[in-house]
């Protein structure tokens, strides 16, 4: 009998300092991306962080996000609002096709769920689908989900928390800084 060879695909993880706090990237190996590694992550490392947990097998190791730390450092710098990276994520047909647009949304602006609901031929009555699927994006920052706010102007939840939708959104200029 003969078995199909097998490919191990290496997964790769490291952290990063930014105004948010400690940033954890998670990457696997991608002969087209840059640094040879494609983004599959991009949390806050904070226990109230769902759904990316650093797992026995991946290997810690800086080498590989040399661009997307690059990236993550001139965004956090006020130099780039486009970030230009090779993602690959697993979610529904239906997940990736929000997840995709939510990189429409221009930096600086923000969209409600209904009216991204609009543009991806979402019935109203499916919204709350939709917002499930933005609070599933597992690439924070890099694929704005904190740019959909409610249809009244208020900061719905976001994975990191809504102090830093508050403070992704204030960075970009789509909200007003506070005085206190």
């Amino acid at each position: 009998m003969i078995f199909p060879e097998t490919t191990t695909v290496t997964t790769s993880y490291t952290t990063y300092d930014s105004p948010l706090g400690e940033l954890l990237l998670v990457g696997e190996e991608s002969a087209t991306a840059a640094g040879g590694t494609a983004l599959t992550a991009l949390a806050l490392a904070l226990p109230q962080q769902r759904g990316v947990t650093v797992q026995p097998h991946w290997r810690r190791d800086p080498a590989p996000f040399g661009e997307v730390v690059r990236q993550l450092s001139a965004y956090f710098a006020g130099k780039l609002t486009r970030f230009e990276l090779e993602f690959r994520t697993n979610g529904s047909e239906f997940q990736e096709r929000v997840w995709q647009a939510l990189e429409a949304i221009p930096y600086g602006t923000t969209t409600s769920y209904g009216r991204l609901a609009d543009v991806l031929g979402v019935a109203r009555s499916e919204v709350r689908a939709l917002g499930a699927a933005i609070g599933a994006n597992p690439l924070l920052i890099v694929r704005p989900c904190h740019r959909v706010i409610g249809a009244d102007g208020t900061m719905r939840g976001y994975a990191a928390g809504v102090e830093a939708k508050i403070a992704l959104l204030t960075h970009e200029g789509a909200l007003q800084p506070t005085l206190i």
